[in-house]
């Protein structure tokens, strides 16, 4: 378990963390490797997926022995999905961390949602919809891992 304080909002306890796979975890078909030792440090307190469509069709080599489940979307809107899996597992108990369009409802429906803003851009109804807005998917790994940072970012 997660617990992070979000001031003015109070106190959480995340069991799930939903990454985006394509844009967000990886770029170019590629994890870097600080972000796989985080997430392997946050599966250790947190239930972690990774939803993708499987656009390249390596996801299982992508994530190789990430301590993360894969979740395969198959519908014709990925969007919707995304919102539905979050929905499933729990918003309040979720954190979504995203960078495409397909990602807007799954950040506004976690009770946290981070947008990242890496070398494949983000869309703007996806920042619209954050929390938290970094430029690295490692970042927001850090977000979570030091909860200090909620404070400074999220106080009202």
């Amino acid at each position: 378990m997660i617990r992070l304080e979000v001031p003015g909002r109070g106190n959480f306890e995340f069991e799930n963390i939903v990454l985006d796979l394509n844009g967000t975890l990886s770029v170019d078909g590629k994890i870097h490797p600080k972000a796989r030792d985080k997430i392997n440090l946050l599966a250790k307190r947190a239930k972690i997926y990774v939803l993708t469509a499987d656009t390249r069709g390596r996801a299982d080599q992508t994530l190789g022995k990430l301590r993360a489940e894969i979740v395969l979307l198959t519908g014709d809107n990925t969007s919707q999905e995304k919102a539905k899996f979050i929905r499933a597992i729990g918003p309040n108990r979720s954190v979504g961390i995203g960078n495409g369009y397909n990602d807007h409802l799954m950040v506004k429906v976690a009770a946290l949602g981070f947008c990242i803003i890496g070398k494949e851009g983000a869309s703007a109804e996806t920042v619209k919809n954050a929390d938290v807005i970094l430029q690295d998917v490692v970042d927001a790994l850090d977000f979570l891992l030091r909860p200090l940072r909620s404070k400074a970012t999220l106080r009202r």
